[in-house]
């Protein structure tokens, strides 16, 4: 990712801009996701609002935002990381978009790398997502990051038609989910 480009956590205040680009990633990307765009602007504000306030203080969320590299304040990638209901060792990872004209700019990878991270310092052992199987870029950034497919691929949830694979990765094994230069487990420098 750019120099210039920061990923940061949204803040209950950034609930405006956090639904500017949940819409923008629903409206230019529909077949990635479960909930629909109609869906998402039924919500009333205070929903957004209360999401977002909610996260702050959950303590198991963990709503990421990326910034346009020289553009502070405007939002042009999204990742929530949300600890599994089930399984306090695994955080799973939802909403992943980055907006169409800065693709290919390592933005995306800064936002998975900012999601690992949260989840290792949580003491999580494995990361997990779905994934549409058509979206031959988002399974190899996955991949690059050290993510396997568990099984066959499945109708996603909503949208028949569409498949999903789900993605799983060990932040503990050797040579997996673990930063640059970090040893096997994920250790702090």
């Amino acid at each position: 990712m750019s120099a210039e480009a920061l990923v940061r956590r949204l803040a209950p205040g950034d609930w405006q801009a956090y639904r500017a680009l949940r819409l923008r990633a629903l409206e230019d990307a529909p077949e990635a996701f479960g909930a629909t765009l109609d869906e998402a602007l039924a919500r009333p504000p205070e929903d957004w609002a209360a999401r977002l306030a909610q996260a702050s203080v959950s303590g198991i969320d963990c709503p990421l935002a990326a910034e346009a590299p020289g553009r502070p304040g405007t939002l042009a990638g999204l990742l929530w990381a949300r600890v599994d209901d089930d399984d306090p060792g695994t955080v799973n990872l939802y909403q992943m978009w980055v907006a169409p004209e800065w693709r290919g700019q390592g933005m995306a990878a800064g936002l998975l790398a900012a999601a690992l991270g949260w989840a290792r310092d949580r003491g999580a052992r494995t990361v997990g997502l779905g994934v549409n199987c058509a979206n031959a870029a988002a399974l190899a950034l996955y991949r690059r990051a050290g993510f396997s497919i568990l099984g066959e691929a499945y109708s996603m949830p909503g949208v028949p038609g569409r498949m999903e694979c789900a993605m799983r990765l060990a932040l503990d094994a050797p040579g997996r989910g673990n930063r640059p230069g970090q040893p096997a487990g994920g250790g702090q420098a």
